[in-house]
């Protein structure tokens, strides 16, 4: 008997070409769609929806669409406002993949009494030696340029043991081109970037209208704390920036640090922005239960960033010491910190 797998579906290639994949091993597949907001810009728009069931009704699969737009509301959009008001710069990609695909959808699947998820997602699953590891996606040549298991680091053992991920060893130009080849107007979609319920990457203007709130003027310090200026509300303003500051310096000057209760910005020249050192908490651990001794590894402080040498060291209940062995430009507290051995996720958390 095949084993049944519920396909996360966004109208995008991604997930159809998954869809062909699947078929290919024999699954028994449902399609569904998470509609998580109501603006036809973002991810589960109206065309997307219907993109989507298009896919399906081809391959002659179900196809659900489910209305999680309360959970999306409470687990990301409200997390990612009352993180940047209070002075962080969140992740709402991450929140959405361990609460809303990894979270309500996994339920909903085993609640239609599915064996797996599956999404789109370039990473790969594999069992080894009595556990789920996280990693990497590859390619031809070994690393895949849309590894996306930097946004992964929340998976729990329960979880792995229930997710599929299709695409883990292909790459996107192969992905395009099975799309095209079985005629599947996804083949040339352009990707979804940033921020999918701030489609025009006015952070600051939608953090004000959806929670009523008004930035405030603010002072502008050095770090020895003496007035530069005025600044226009901290949520217009990101650590390592440097255009946009509305002052004349006569240097290059960048934003170093926010205080949300002063209400202040500090600003300093590019030396200030480094740093060899991070603390991190709300740890999750995917190649061991927890960490005991020091561990050298790599970690990425961002998204796209390249790996960087490290030392994480056990500090206080449930937070690391980071220690790179080159200075890194613009830690930011709210970002996230994952840490790797060569192919593999060893876990990650905040930056606090």
């Amino acid at each position: 008997m095949s084993k049944k797998v519920m396909l996360a579906m966004s109208g995008g290639v991604d997930s159809s070409c998954s869809l062909l994949l699947l078929k290919q091993q024999g699954y028994d597949i449902i399609g569904a769609t998470m509609k998580l907001y109501d603006n036809d810009t973002a991810c589960c728009a109206l065309k997307d929806i219907e993109d989507a069931k298009n896919v399906a009704e081809r391959f002659g699969i179900p196809h659900y669409t489910f209305d999680f737009r309360d959970e999306f509301k409470k687990n990301v959009i409200e997390r990612f406002n009352r993180e940047y008001l209070n002075g962080l710069t969140p992740n709402p990609c991450v929140d959405c993949n361990r609460f809303m695909k990894f979270g309500v959808f996994l339920d909903r699947a085993a609640a239609f009494g599915c064996d797996y998820i599956a999404t789109g997602h370039y990473a790969r699953i594999v069992f080894d030696n009595g556990r789920y590891l996280l990693k990497k996606a590859i390619g031809k040549n070994g690393e895949n340029q849309k590894d996306q298991s930097y946004v992964l680091y929340n998976l729990t053992q329960d979880q792995m043991a229930h997710i599929l991920f299709p695409l883990g060893e292909t790459e996107k130009s192969s992905v395009r081109k099975i799309a095209e080849e079985n005629d599947l107007t996804s083949h040339n979609k352009s990707e979804s970037q940033d921020i999918c319920f701030v489609p025009d990457k006015n952070y600051a203007g939608f953090i004000q209208k959806y929670t009523g709130t008004t930035s405030k003027k603010g002072n502008v310090i050095d770090k020895n704390g003496n007035i530069l200026g005025q600044h226009d509300g901290i949520i217009n303003y990101t650590i390592g920036q440097r255009k946009g500051l509305g002052i004349a310096f006569g240097k290059p000057m960048y934003v170093t640090g926010k205080d949300p209760e002063a209400n202040t910005v500090t600003v300093g020249e590019y030396d200030e922005l480094l740093d060899h050192s991070l603390i991190a908490g709300e740890l999750n651990w995917i190649a061991f239960d927890s960490l005991e001794t020091p561990v050298e590894c790599k970690a990425k402080t961002r998204y796209k960033q390249a790996e960087q040498l490290c030392t994480v060291y056990p500090d206080a209940k449930n937070t690391v010491r980071v220690v790179f062995q080159h200075p890194q430009r613009a830690l930011t507290r709210g970002q996230r910190v994952v840490f790797y051995n060569n192919d593999i996720v060893l876990g990650g958390g905040v930056i606090l």
